[in-house]
């Protein structure tokens, strides 16, 4: 990064907030009644979604609950990338039920659509109304008390001041947020993460660091969400392959909880990158799970970015655990990136085209990334053919090493 460009960022207006309260520990399900009750809530709207409700995942959370003496309403309706209409279905009976308080217990879709939820409980219209964009509606008050139970390990919605919402009509995910979205509470406990299935533990624990990688080297980075994207990138590198090895490895779900976390922290109220613009795009046109799709992309993104800031890369490689004491800055970034194509063979990730995703269509992505906010954070400028690129990489990485 040239000098000028460094002192661009630090005359940048940032922000940083943590609106959410942060309980965490082996076991600390045990806590969730009472800490819910001590926000105020009589009633709560239990979000979540049928597997993980059928699984009896969210047993011990209502047991709590009602121990405590809150009423419990399920809504167990979550979908992968939560729509519009499932948002609105929800306040619907988040208002009819009389419902003041909201517990989300899941991954990310459980997460948002709790989160849209509440946007629609605290005003007028609907979530739609409320898409982080120019010339829509900004929130303009505190959604009611929301308190988040993740299962996976890679959104970092349990922290994170966003909420990714589908616009069926559009074929687009679009972003609502800001420090008045964010959960009150969030209780992250590993022993909820251990029914994970490898493949669920590969693509969100990607994820996770994907979050961590792009928020670290976006054009918008500041101190404090470096720190905490270095903690989770060393986290999620020392535990991903233990976690994915072993689902009852209780330490590396313990770990990887926490770079989950740590990951959203770092988006700040900031943005992403290029991977996080093509996989909200894409994700809005083809049904792909998110995190599974970011992990596929995160290999050929980073070739590409690494040279708009090749010393953070370089930096990345030692937090991946990388002895980089005899290279270069180039060649130490190079490790980086060649480390997450690694990362993302040992845990068997499926392809783009594995996932669905057609090979003839990365002009019609490559504009549609180009509309996503988050493209403007990505650490290399990125015009449409640049996108294009990135996607006829991601289906052709077999000369992978740098």
């Amino acid at each position: 990064m040239s000098l000028n460009m460094k002192v661009e960022q630090m005359m940048n207006f940032h922000q940083f907030e943590i609106p959410t309260a942060i309980k965490h520990g082996i076991g600390a399900i045990n806590y969730v009644g009472e800490e819910v009750k001590s926000l105020g809530v009589t009633k709560a709207l239990l979000v979540t979604d049928p597997g993980i409700y059928e699984a009896g995942v969210t047993d011990p959370v209502v047991s709590s609950l009602k121990e405590s003496g809150i009423d419990v309403v399920v809504f167990n309706k979550v979908e992968p990338n939560p729509p519009v209409r499932l948002v609105n279905e929800g306040s619907k009976k988040f208002k009819e039920e009389g419902c003041d308080g909201l517990v989300a217990v899941g991954g990310g879709s459980s997460m948002d659509t709790a989160k849209g939820i509440g946007v629609e409980a605290s005003h007028e219209g609907s979530v739609l109304d409320y898409e982080a964009a120019e010339g829509k509606k900004p929130l303009e008050n505190r959604i009611p008390p929301l308190t988040t139970i993740p299962t996976t390990a890679g959104t970092g919605s349990e922290v994170t001041q966003w909420a990714v919402i589908t616009d069926e009509d559009r074929e687009f995910k679009f972003n609502t947020g800001g420090p008045l979205i964010a959960a009150h509470l969030t209780i992250i406990d590993p022993k909820l993460h251990v029914s994970m299935p490898p493949h669920v533990t590969a693509m969100t624990g990607i994820d996770a660091l994907a979050h961590a990688i792009e928020c670290y080297t976006m054009k918008f980075a500041q101190p404090i969400t470096d720190a905490v994207a270095l903690m989770a990138m060393e986290y999620g590198a020392k535990y991903i392959r233990r976690a994915y090895a072993d689902g009852e490895d209780l330490e590396a779900r313990y770990g990887m909880a926490q770079a989950a976390m740590l990951a959203g922290l770092s988006y700040g109220s900031e943005s992403a990158g290029a991977a996080h613009a093509m996989s909200q795009t894409l994700g809005g046109i083809i049904p792909v799970a998110h995190g599974q799709c970011v992990a596929a992309m995160m290999g050929p993104v980073m070739e590409f970015n690494w040279k708009g800031n090749p010393e953070k890369f370089a930096r990345m490689a030692q937090a991946f655990g990388i002895n980089t004491s005899d290279m270069t800055t180039e060649k130490a970034a190079k490790a980086a990136v060649n480390w997450m194509y690694d990362l993302v063979d040992d845990l068997d990730v499926p392809t783009l085209e594995e996932q669905g995703v057609p090979t003839d269509q990365n002009t019609r992505f490559a504009k549609e990334a180009m509309k996503d906010p988050q493209t403007v954070g990505n650490p290399r400028d990125l015009k449409e053919k640049d996108y294009v690129w990135i996607y006829d990489r991601c289906f052709n990485q077999k000369a992978k090493t740098l």
